[in-house]
C-alpha cells in the first residue's frame, strides 16, 4: 500500500476521518497477514514508511503505523504519505524458544 491520506475532507469530521484512516490501515494489513506465505517462508513482515509526502518519508518500525497517524493528525496534517509493502520473512525457531523461556522466568 503507497497512499496519501487526506485528513481535512470537506463534510466529515477530522476525528472521525482519522479513525477511518486507521481502519482501512488494519484491514490492509489482516488482508496481507491472511495469505499464505511463499514455500520456505513462515510469516509476513512489513516494510513501513511515513512522511508528510511522498518526498519528505522516512522508514519507521510497524509498531510504529498508528502512533505515525496520530501524529499526523495532532501536528494539524492535512494529509501524509503512508507506504506498507509486505514481505515474506522467516521467524527463526530459536527466536520463539527464547521467548517461551522468558515468559517460564517470569512466571
Amino acid at each position: 500500500m503507497k497512499k496519501t491520506f487526506q485528513i481535512n475532507v470537506t463534510n466529515k469530521n477530522r476525528d472521525r476521518q482519522v479513525d477511518s484512516i486507521k481502519n482501512e490501515v488494519r484491514k490492509y494489513i489482516k488482508r496481507e497477514k491472511s495469505k499464505r506465505p511463499p514455500e520456505g517462508f513462515n510469516f509476513w513482515a512489513f516494510d513501513c514508511k511515513f512522511g508528510k509526502t511522498a518526498d519528505e518519508v522516512t522508514e519507521i518500525k510497524f509498531v510504529d503505523v498508528t502512533k505515525s497517524i496520530d501524529f499526523a493528525a495532532s501536528e494539524g496534517y492535512d494529509s501524509f504519505y503512508l507506504e506498507l509493502i509486505a514481505r515474506a520473512d522467516i521467524k527463526k525457531v530459536k527466536e520463539i524458544e527464547e521467548l517461551e523461556d522468558d515468559e517460564e522466568i517470569s512466571e
